[in-house]
C-alpha cells in the first residue's frame, strides 16, 4: 500500500494550489491499473465503499416510491419525494444536472418505470439507482457517506472517484484514500496498481510519491 506519508504530501500540494472559489472543491483520486484484464467477467467493477471520514460534502437523496415506502423514505430524510404517477413528468435535463450531487433510490416496484424514462441519463455518469429496500435510515447514512468504483471504460483502466472535499482534515483525506486503495488491491492484488494521482476538481493532478510538479495523469 502505497505509505501515508506520500498520500498526505500529494494532497497537501494540491490543497495548497486550491485558490479562492466560490465553490467548495471535491479532492479526487486517480488510479491507474496494470495487468488487469477488465474484459473477463472476475474483473468487472462496479461496487461501493464506505468512506470512513465521510464525503465532506452534503449528498442529496432522491427516493422515487409510493405509499408507505415513500413515507419511510420521507422521514428517514430523503430530500425529494416523486411517486410512480409522477416519473415522466421530470424534467429530464433537471435529472441530469442533478447526478452530480444526488443519489437515487428507487422502489423495485417502480424500476422499470425508472430506467425506461432516466436509465440512459444515470447509467452513462456512474449513477445506477439502488433498490429502496430494507431500512432507509441506514441506507441513506451509507449513501451520504459512500463513493462507488468503476473502471471508466476496457481501453482505459483508471477509476476515477472522489474522497472528500477540500473542506476536510487532510488527515482524513489520506484515510478515506487508503480505504479506496486496499478496496482495489483486495480485489485485484497488490501490484495491480500502476500509479495513484490526487487532485482537486478544478486543479492538477498530483502524484502520489513523485515530486509536485512532474505529476501527469499516466
Amino acid at each position: 500500500m502505497f505509505e501515508n506519508k506520500e498520500m498526505l504530501e500529494a494532497i497537501n500540494a494540491c490543497l495548497a494550489e486550491k485558490g479562492s472559489r466560490k465553490f467548495t472543491q471535491s479532492v479526487e483520486l486517480i488510479i491507474n491499473f496494470r495487468g488487469v484484464d477488465f474484459n473477463k467477467a472476475e474483473n468487472r467493477l462496479n461496487m461501493d465503499v464506505l468512506l470512513p471520514k465521510g464525503r465532506g460534502k452534503q449528498v442529496k437523496i432522491a427516493a422515487f416510491a409510493d405509499g408507505t415506502i415513500a413515507s419511510d423514505a420521507k422521514k428517514a430524510g430523503a430530500d425529494m419525494i416523486v411517486g410512480s404517477l409522477d416519473i415522466p413528468k421530470q424534467d429530464k435535463s433537471e435529472i441530469k444536472r442533478m447526478t452530480k450531487d444526488w443519489e437515487f433510490v428507487v422502489q423495485p416496484q417502480i424500476m422499470m418505470s425508472f430506467g425506461k424514462n432516466f436509465g440512459q441519463i444515470l447509467g452513462g455518469r456512474g449513477k445506477t439507482p439502488r433498490p429502496l429496500i430494507g431500512n432507509p435510515t441506514s441506507m441513506f447514512t451509507n449513501l451520504r457517506n459512500s463513493v462507488r468504483l468503476r473502471v471508466r471504460g476496457k481501453m482505459l483502466p483508471t477509476v476515477h472517484t472522489i474522497i472528500g472535499s477540500e473542506a476536510m482534515a487532510p488527515e482524513d483525506l489520506v484515510e478515506n484514500a487508503q480505504t479506496i486503495v486496499s478496496t482495489l488491491k483486495g480485489k485485484f492484488g497488490d501490484y495491480s496498481i500502476k500509479s495513484i494521482f490526487v487532485k482537486l476538481s478544478m486543479g492538477k493532478p498530483c502524484k502520489i510519491g513523485k515530486a509536485v510538479g512532474q505529476a501527469k495523469a499516466e
